[in-house]
């Protein structure tokens, strides 16, 4: 296990490794309609890029607030290929650099090189079934 220590002198565990679910995006038919449903009928709250978000604490870091998001994608988006698979699924990580090289010498399938925004850095790789995953190492 990789660790430093932080302001705290606690130390702070810097394994490249998956933390929790990111994300769940999954085909529609008719996403405009499926996010209406579910606002409707399960009281999702649609935000500004389309998805709900759902936020809860990292039980090891209280002050650290993660979030989940879930949207629906038009059935065939390019987003999900090369897969074939009808969903997505985002995992957050830490170390992502680690990860990747982690990843790389056990010859998984990396898509594309890391990518940075305001709110995180995130790649995509392939599982072995064929399955499209996002990696998203949040900001702090």
């Amino acid at each position: 296990m990789e660790e430093q220590t932080d302001n705290a002198t606690s130390p702070v565990d810097t394994t490249p490794k998956v933390t929790g679910i990111g994300g769940i995006f999954f085909f529609s038919d008719n996403p405009q309609e499926m996010k209406e449903w579910y606002a409707k009928n399960l009281g999702f709250d649609i935000n500004e890029w389309g998805s709900a978000s759902f936020e809860s604490r990292n039980f090891n870091r209280p002050d650290e607030i993660n979030s989940l998001q879930w949207s629906p994608f038009k059935k065939g988006d390019d987003y999900f290929s090369p897969s074939k698979k009808e969903f997505m699924i985002n995992y957050q990580v830490q170390n992502i650099e680690g990860l990747v090289n982690k990843l790389k010498e056990n010859g998984a399938t990396i898509l594309d090189s890391i990518a940075t925004y305001d709110y995180g850095k995130f790649v995509h790789i392939m599982d072995a079934e064929g399955n499209k995953i996002e990696l998203w190492e949040p900001s702090r």
